[in-house]
């Protein structure tokens, strides 16, 4: 397996620089100011690439320096040869060839195409140390199972925060703008350790001397801080054992202690409990106040007024923040043998796990529905606000307590990375996940149309839509709990069936 593994990565990779080849061989013909936007832009992020994956997600370091501690190598020459033996690998060979590919590009004069022989070594030298550099931070720094979780929950967060960006770059007219749009990019990159090496040939090749020289100077500084942030890293390794989880001392019973003494308390208490210590759940709620930041960058650069778009963050997060339970059974795993064995009702059971999510919902609601009228401009959609969010925060709940018991589908397993999602069979995870996040909205449909009468005919609608939103949301909430309760009461052994093969 791990052959078959080398050779699909390497078809991968090698694939993957063909096409920089190709690429940087048709800039070869192509006019310098657009050739340099292109390369620099692309060599940054290639750079860029190679020092935050393995820092982000982790590797496995087979030449971890640790590992020679034992046989007296000087720390200079370990430090000298592991590096060299990063050169062994897909990862190297791919960028070897596109750093051997750019030298065509800039075969335009003679100083040109030394600078990007030059900047090839350096190019190939800054990514393979680089990468060393972060794969061994990460070997060392991520050894416990919390700190991996962190650095996961962190690099998603990342992520998704640059989902307003890709919003923003789909909406630039590229056959009229993207050049002027690559040269800003490359001209701030140019300057950067990440883009300077890719940027030094295409600044002599312009007819600037100086600036090409500038810019090697800064890849070469860069290269050399990574040699001296390499060594001292070795010397570091060679001499710290790795790094163990500590041991935390609790007292009392936690949540238990502070939630009813009933079934449906102990499972609020349990599930309390997995929402601020379980990185799946860190995970759902990192789109909770994420999600509102796209919806309202797409709507603003469709020229949705600024302060209509005060109105939307709220009922977006009560919508994602109800939908985030929806699976919650198959979270579980075989812990749900708990509540078979103890024949606990499954209207408790509904009930306690929605405990966390009203406690974080009802507040959401009452402080954020006032700054948003606030922004709006007029406290007569303060009542539509709280009305709507309500009604889609319980509403949405009720629909997931049915949800996650009748179509649980498989899940990242505890104690996993969050990026572990297994395969679901067929189509019927993305219909269940389609289901439970639209049917909130449609059952508070009503209590949105009150809100725009509100807005449009008469501010007196906005009070409907405040009664309609709260009466339908505990309605849904109250008819979600007793049916879903209903469902896992019937299909315990089935649930834990589930759970057992997933």
């Amino acid at each position: 397996m791990q052959v078959i593994g080398i050779a699909i990565g390497l078809a991968y990779g090698l694939g993957t620089a063909a096409l920089a080849v190709i690429g940087f061989l048709a800039l070869r013909f192509a006019d310098v100011a657009f050739a340099t936007s292109v390369s620099v832009t692309v060599g940054s992020l290639i750079v860029l690439g190679f020092l935050l994956v393995p820092l982000a997600f982790g590797t496995d370091d087979t030449l971890d320096p640790r590992a020679f501690s034992l046989l007296g190598v000087p720390t200079t020459r370990l430090a000298a040869g592991l590096a060299l033996s990063a050169l062994i690998g897909v990862p190297a060979l791919a960028i070897a060839i596109v750093a051997v590919a750019q030298i065509f590009t800039w075969t335009r004069d003679p100083f040109a195409a030394f600078l990007a022989l030059v900047g090839a070594v350096l190019i190939v030298a800054t990514c393979v140390l680089g990468a060393r550099v972060t794969t061994s931070v990460a070997a060392f720094l991520l050894a416990t199972r919390r700190a991996r979780e962190a650095t996961g929950l962190i690099a998603l967060l990342v992520i998704v925060s640059f989902s307003p960006v890709v919003v923003l770059l789909a909406t630039v007219d590229w056959a009229r703008d993207g050049l002027r749009v690559l040269r800003s990019v490359a001209a701030v990159a140019g300057w950067t350790p990440l883009g300077a090496v890719w940027s030094a040939p295409a600044e002599a090749a312009a007819g600037e001397p100086v600036l090409a020289l500038a810019k090697l100077a800064i890849a070469l500084a860069f290269l050399g801080l990574l040699w001296l942030g390499w060594r001292a890293l070795v010397a570091w390794m060679l001499v710290t054992p790795q790094r163990e989880s500590r041991k935390r001392a609790y007292v009392g019973l936690g949540w238990f202690d502070r939630m009813p003494g009933t079934p449906a308390g102990a499972i609020a208490a349990r599930s309390i409990t997995y929402w601020l210590r379980d990185a799946r759940y860190h995970t759902s709620l990192v789109a909770v106040p994420v999600a509102p930041i796209v919806f309202v960058v797409a709507l603003s650069v469709a020229g949705v007024p600024g302060n209509v778009l005060a109105l939307i963050p709220v009922p977006a997060m009560c919508l994602f923040l109800s939908w985030s339970i929806h699976n919650d059974v198959a979270y579980d795993n075989t812990a749900i043998w708990l509540h078979v064995a103890s024949n606990v009702s499954g209207w408790a059971d509904r009930l306690g796990r929605v405990v966390p999510a009203l406690l974080i919902g009802v507040p959401l609601v009452f402080i954020g529905s006032p700054i948003a009228a606030a922004l709006y401009g007029d406290w007569a959609v303060l009542p539509s606000l709280i009305g709507v969010s309500s009604c889609i925060l319980l509403a949405g709940l009720g629909f997931s307590s049915v949800i996650s018991a009748r179509f649980p589908y498989p899940s990242v397993r505890p104690g996993d990375s969050p990026f572990n999602q297994p395969q679901a069979s067929g189509t019927a995870a993305g219909l269940i996940q389609s289901l439970s996040f639209f049917a909130a909205i449609i059952v508070s449909m009503p209590a949105l149309a009150f809100a725009a009468l509100g807005l449009f005919v008469n501010p007196a609608w906005h009070l409907g839509s405040l009664v309609a939103g709260l009466l339908i949301g505990l309605a849904a909430l109250v008819l979600g709990i007793h049916w879903g309760g209903a469902i896992f009461s019937r299909r315990g052994p089935e649930l834990l069936a589930f759970t057992l093969k997933n």
